[in-house]
């Protein structure tokens, strides 16, 4: 197994990646699997990993392909102007699926930016979902599930990947970093008193406060950290650059490290939620669960023009209910 392809380095003996090594080593494994998270790259990197696995029998080290390079890999990403998965190409991939493999016992399909077919393109690829090809496992890796037909997700299963929360603040000075430290124990000092239970009504106001105190400090860490990762950019800029490209590079220098601040946030959650299950609260499961789907789904909506500030607010007031103790 020396060849095989490793694991991103945050992700090796994580959860989801012992689950997904557990199931291929049992020949067990879904045939159809939805990637998802903030970083396309790291969802790309976490399918070819499991399709190095599945496709290459390290009994016969001499016949050891890369799996893009493999003559039962198959992939499906964008193409055009508009960055669009045409219905013409998706028969073109259900074609080459449903023929039996070539060299390998399996064949893998790996479709890109699942999220960017078009309608169309969706409703023929649900078809070869529902009835998948023998011997076929299906890799759908999207940053947007909720963008996705509900119908494909449904026969999905489905694991999120984050990046390492270390990146978010890389390269931001001290002071910024202790803030958004000091503001993360502070939410989980918060999910602390949600689940010790309300005994007043002044515990209620506190809890509520906390919110609002909890958003406000989420903008200033964010607000600071595009500041210096923006003038450190912008010295790296050539001279004639205009100011709409200037925004556009700005904008997406912010949304990046908005998106790693609530990837953050979320392993927060995952923390606080591992420590309750450890002291025997199984209540705690049932609340992760939900909690993670709502924030996932207030990230999704940043993408329709949601700022940050209301979808923080949105997945803040929704744990309240989540996580208080009845």
């Amino acid at each position: 197994m020396s060849d095989v392809l490793p694991w991103p380095a945050a992700l090796a003996g994580t959860p989801a990646v012992t689950v997904i090594e557990r199931a291929i080593e049992r020949s067990r494994l879904a045939n159809s699997l939805l990637l998802h998270g903030e970083n396309l790259g790291t969802l790309a990197t976490v399918a070819h990993a499991i399709a190095d696995r599945l496709l290459n029998d390290p009994r016969h080290k001499g016949q050891h392909f890369p799996p893009k390079n493999h003559p039962d890999f198959f992939a499906l990403r964008p193409a055009g102007k508009m960055r669009q998965i045409s219905a013409e190409v998706t028969r073109d991939l259900i074609g080459s699926i449903q023929v039996s493999p070539q060299i390998s016992h399996r064949k893998v399909a790996v479709v890109y930016e699942a999220d960017r077919m078009n309608t169309a393109a969706a409703n023929i690829f649900l078809k070869t979902l529902e009835e998948p090809p023998a011997s076929t496992t299906i890799l759908l890796l999207t940053t947007r599930p909720y963008s996705l037909l509900a119908t494909i997700r449904s026969r999905c299963l489905h694991f999120r990947f984050t990046d390492a929360g270390s990146e978010a603040l890389a390269g931001v000075d001290e002071p910024t970093r202790d803030q958004w430290k000091s503001t993360l124990a502070d939410y989980a000092g918060w999910l602390q008193l949600l689940t010790a239970g309300v005994v007043e009504k002044r515990a209620v106001a506190d809890q509520l406060m906390g919110v609002y105190g909890l958003i406000t400090r989420f903008n200033a860490v964010l607000g600071a950290a595009t500041d210096q990762a923006w003038k450190k950019q912008k010295e790296k800029l050539p001279d004639d650059i205009d100011d709409d490209e200037q925004a556009a590079i700005e904008t997406g220098i912010a949304n990046g490290i908005r998106l790693k601040l609530f990837a953050e946030l979320e392993h927060a959650t995952r923390d606080f939620a591992q420590k309750r299950l450890l002291g025997g609260d199984e209540s705690a499961r049932r609340s992760l669960v939900a909690a993670v789907a709502q924030l996932e789904h207030d990230i999704g909506l940043l993408r329709l023009n949601l700022n940050e500030s209301a979808a923080l607010e949105n997945f803040l007031l929704s744990s309240l209910r989540l996580w208080s103790k009845r």
